[in-house]
């Protein structure tokens, strides 16, 4: 056991190189000033919904508990990896320690398999909301929606146990450099140079739980939501309708798509080039169009932020 464990000790090495955009100098400085802005607005934006969802009376159904959720998930996702990209683009160094990269890809998949159940508990929350209006409260109570939430963060943990279990006993031979902006499961596959059919395997089958499944789930319900608004004899009640989805339905679109074409294929054919932009894309983008698209497309948001802005301004005058 002693031995195996030197092994596996020797084996660990030091530091990886984050490659990012070093290979394209002209690059750089464009890309830094895109993710400070970005994470300056990803940052006041998911704050300001998670305070206004707290303190605001009217903000307090269910829907603005899977929000403040939704955007406190996107401020965890963009601080575990947007500073240490930062960091490293005004730096010569872009390295990166072996037991922060291990803290990067366990946080950052907890937060990634999250968000995708409490997705899924939105559109469950927007199905009662449309198909079972007269019963919504009492389907929809408060404990039930803090259970849901409950099983979202337990099983994401869950789920990034087991890949750090399975990713930290893998040897990396030659030099560690990783051709992305930060640490994901599947660049640390590709980077080892052992059998990795057990984690590609383990990989495939923990994305179809936490990826595929919630995802059905979520075009289940919509099309169940559909069929319900489509019955609806006003041209205004379906408007209404269909409004109080759109939101929802293009946080999934933005979250899914590049999660899909990053997860359904088998590590083995990962290709970094590729995968480093898209996962720039959903690591910073879309938690920082989040805020925005809830706030624009959501009268009862925009008119909260609205009256406490104008109660700040009054206490600062």
């Amino acid at each position: 056991m002693r031995s195996g464990n030197h092994s596996f000790l020797e084996d660990s090495p030091k530091n990886f190189i984050l490659l990012g955009v070093s290979d394209r100098p002209w690059l750089e400085l464009p890309l830094f000033v895109v993710l400070l802005v970005s994470y300056i607005l990803a940052v006041l934006g998911n704050i300001a919904i998670i305070v206004v969802s707290r303190i605001d009376p009217q903000l307090q159904s269910p829907m603005y508990i899977f929000l403040s959720h939704l955007s406190f998930l996107d401020l965890c996702y963009t601080t575990t990896t947007v500073p240490q990209m930062l960091f490293n683009m005004g730096s010569s160094r872009k390295t990166i320690s072996y037991g922060g990269c291990t803290v990067q890809y366990a946080i950052f998949h907890w937060l990634g398999c999250t968000e995708c159940i409490v997705l899924a508990s939105m559109a469950l929350d927007r199905y009662v909301a449309i198909c079972e209006p007269l019963r919504y409260a009492v389907i929809m109570r408060r404990p039930l929606c803090q259970q849901l939430v409950a099983v979202a963060w337990i099983s994401g943990f869950g789920n990034s146990l087991v890949q750090v279990v399975l990713t930290v006993q893998l040897p990396f031979c030659g030099e560690q450099v990783l051709n992305n902006f930060f640490c994901e499961v599947p660049a640390m596959i590709k980077l080892s140079c052992a059998d990795t059919a057990v984690n590609d395997a383990t990989l495939a089958v923990l994305v179809a739980f936490f990826v595929v499944v919630p995802l059905a789930l979520i075009l289940l319900s919509y099309g169940f939501i559909a069929r319900a608004v489509l019955r609806i004899q006003s041209s205004k009640g379906r408007h209404k309708a269909f409004g109080t989805c759109s939101s929802h339905l293009v946080v999934v679109s933005l979250f899914y798509l590049p999660a899909m074409y990053m997860y359904l294929q088998p590590p083995s054919s990962y290709s970094q080039e590729q995968g480093k932009f898209i996962s720039l894309f959903y690591s910073i983008i879309t938690p920082t169009l989040n805020p925005f698209i809830y706030t624009l497309r959501n009268k009862d948001v925009k008119r909260a932020l609205k009256r406490h802005l104008e109660r700040i301004w009054r206490i600062c005058r």
